[in-house]
């Protein structure tokens, strides 16, 4: 059987069986009928070393109408894609590569960013709560900070989602699985007092209140967005004088470095971020070894050298 012709069955498998989102799915369809694209469509029996290591070459050296070549993680995820086709057709016994003949080509992370404490207070405290916009603007950081959400679970959180008097609720995140999210008293106080301050009955946690482009009047109540939230974050860095890029995602990366400071263990930050694999989580330590290292030259004494 030709690539194409198996393709779709296993983007289908990687939804259905495999957990995976839609949008994941999506990735890897596009990813390998890049594939395709190089070799011409051949039957799956005659995927060899010799053709993918010309895949990994052609891969580097490609360019997109921009221009642009393929950054190392994008070729990394094409290898990935690929890799997870050949272990689909060995499940179904279809004679091909091996999976484990592709190597994966080492990706080095990006240095996380995240906010210290006095930052995420300078942040806050940029907030205007006069409004119900703002009141609804301090309880996503407050909530972002106070749980590790990620942008794309929160703004799809519905008020009944979410239990404010326990401090705790579930939420389904990558892979379609579910884990506990844990809020602070002050994340849990500000999401009730903008709630509160509504005078609607629908079922988002967090509405838009952006000026309808029709009818050019305000009170468009939408769903925010992850993009809002995004531009949101940026703009009260900016009121707060913080200079580094911040992003809902920096909010996440503030929320794992603070526990971890503070002593928590990295199975127990794993869970808490939703991470399927330990090594996603341990980026984090080395932002904490530095802060181990800043505490150290900072309280440790010198003996004297007579």
């Amino acid at each position: 059987m030709y690539i194409s012709e198996l393709i779709l069955d296993f983007i289908e498998h990687l939804e259905v069986e495999g957990g995976r989102s839609a949008k994941t799915a999506e990735n890897y369809r596009l990813y390998l009928e890049r594939f395709v694209e190089f070799t011409e469509d051949i039957k799956v029996g005659d995927i060899t070393t010799e053709i993918v290591r010309k895949y990994r070459l052609w891969l580097n050296r490609f360019k997109n109408d921009a221009g642009d070549e393929l950054a190392t993680i994008t070729q990394a995820y094409h290898l990935i894609a690929l890799r997870g086709f050949l272990k689909y057709l060995a499940t179904r016994d279809i004679d091909t590569l091996a999976p484990s003949k592709i190597v994966l080509p080492k990706v080095s992370r990006k240095q996380v960013t995240f906010l210290h404490y006095d930052e995420v207070e300078r942040l806050i405290e940029a907030i205007d709560i006069a409004s119900e916009s703002g009141l609804r603007d301090r309880a996503i950081i407050e909530l972002l900070f106070s749980s590790g959400l990620r942008v794309s679970e929160l703004v799809n959180l519905d008020r009944d989602h979410i239990n404010t008097k326990r401090r705790e609720f579930m939420v389904r995140g990558k892979g379609q699985k579910d884990r506990p999210i844990f809020i602070s008293e002050a994340a849990a106080g500000w999401v009730d007092r903008y709630l509160d301050a509504r005078q609607d009955s629908l079922p988002p946690l967090f509405l838009s209140y952006s000026r309808n482009v029709e009818t050019g009047t305000s009170g468009d109540y939408r769903r925010l967005t992850a993009r809002s939230i995004q531009r949101m974050v940026s703009k009260y860095a900016r009121l707060a004088g913080i200079t580094k890029h911040v992003s809902p995602h920096t909010m996440r990366h503030s929320f794992a470095t603070d526990l971890l400071m503070n002593g928590a263990d990295i199975r127990s930050v794993q869970s808490m971020l939703g991470h399927s694999n330990i090594s996603t989580t341990q980026v984090y330590t080395h932002v904490t070894d530095q802060h181990l290292r800043e505490v150290y030259e900072k309280f440790h004494s010198e003996s004297g050298s007579d």
